[in-house]
């Protein structure tokens, strides 16, 4: 599983990563987590709010912070 955090390195892109990594590393899921912080490539996603979740190359969760709970659902459907 490919794993994306888009934003711009804000308070809340640094947050969503961290529960990303979290939630991952609790859950035994196999994943590579990348930090993309560059706009251009943002908005190849068609996202316009941070801090976005990409799973495998398609966007799960953008323009908030998720819960840990969340984000496992996004990981394991």
């Amino acid at each position: 599983m490919e794993i994306k955090i888009l934003g711009s390195g804000c308070a809340k892109c640094k947050t969503l990563e961290k529960l990303t990594r979290e939630v991952v590393e609790q859950n035994g899921i196999e994943a590579s987590i990348s930090k993309v912080e560059d706009i251009m490539e943002i908005m190849k996603y068609g996202v316009m709010a941070t801090p976005a979740l990409v799973v495998d190359g398609k966007v799960v969760i953008k323009g908030r912070v998720p819960s840990q709970q969340e984000i496992k659902e996004a990981l394991t459907k």
